[in-house]
């Protein structure tokens, strides 16, 4: 990547950080059903917060530059988190009205579920005119999701023009100026649901070449324990498949952005 030798940070990431509370459960309920509570944690997630996280744990120089509260639980429960991971904050932008995603997650065991409950009561991901551009400058990858769209479009042009790798993570058309930010991906990694709803298509291997443009350097369909489709200059036409390891699963909460972090 062009300079990345001489940036201050290897990835700065922009968008969307949360605070999930998971609940443990042996199956999910029906409606008027009550169950046992297994076990609870908190722990600091979202698409940007978790890819952070998996990038500065694989050695990263990792940096969130997106907006957080100051005073609010939730938004000192993410710089704690952040600090503990070594996710420096010195360009974070600290806003009044900034909260983190509040998510309250169910994972069943038996089938393994995941029932997402999410909620924002403030702004979230990239500040319309913050951090400034040298910032955004100084690191080899920019790591943005779909939300904050006027903000994130911003971090992007700067990046691009220098030189600053863009990947992204988008689960949905966020609405206006959501096209126009697509376009300017260097590296897009989607879920393969999102994929195929975006281009229309009725695989993932369809929608790598489907998503291809000459502006790219790489598309990853992800399908989680189906592994993941991908493409590049050289293969987008004929993408290849990447089975996922075998493991046995206890959450799947935050793989796709592990995914992106590493």
């Amino acid at each position: 990547m062009n300079g990345r030798r001489s940036r201050e940070y290897d990835v700065l990431g922009i968008g969307v950080v949360a605070v999930d509370d998971l609940v443990y459960v042996d199956c999910y309920p029906t409606a008027e059903e009550k169950v046992r509570v297994r076990r609870r944690r908190r722990q600091c997630g979202g698409q940007t917060g978790t890819a952070l996280v998996a990038a500065a744990r694989l050695g990263a120089r990792a940096g969130y530059i997106g907006s957080l509260g100051d005073r609010d639980p939730l938004s000192r429960t993410v710089r704690r988190r952040f600090d503990r991971e070594g996710i420096d904050l010195s360009h974070c932008v600290a806003r009044p009205d900034a909260r983190p995603y509040h998510s309250t997650i169910i994972v069943g065991r038996r089938p393994p579920t995941r029932t997402i409950f999410s909620s924002n009561e403030g702004h979230a991901g990239a500040d319309p005119q913050l951090p400034a551009a040298d910032v955004i400058r100084s690191t080899a990858v920019l790591l943005i999701d779909h939300h904050a769209i006027e903000g994130t479009r911003r971090a992007v042009e700067i990046a691009r023009a220098a030189g600053v790798e863009v990947v992204a993570d988008f689960e949905r058309d966020s609405g206006e100026g959501f096209c126009e930010l697509l376009a300017r991906v260097d590296h897009l990694v989607l879920p393969e649901r999102f994929a195929r709803q975006w281009t229309g298509t009725g695989s993932a291997e369809r929608a790598v070449s489907r998503l291809w443009s000459p502006d790219r350097r790489a598309v990853v369909v992800t399908c989680g324990a189906d592994g993941c489709w991908y493409g590049d200059s050289e293969t987008h036409e004929s993408p290849h498949h990447l089975p996922a390891p075998k493991v046995t699963v206890v959450d799947t909460t935050g793989c796709g952005d592990v995914f992106h972090g590493a």
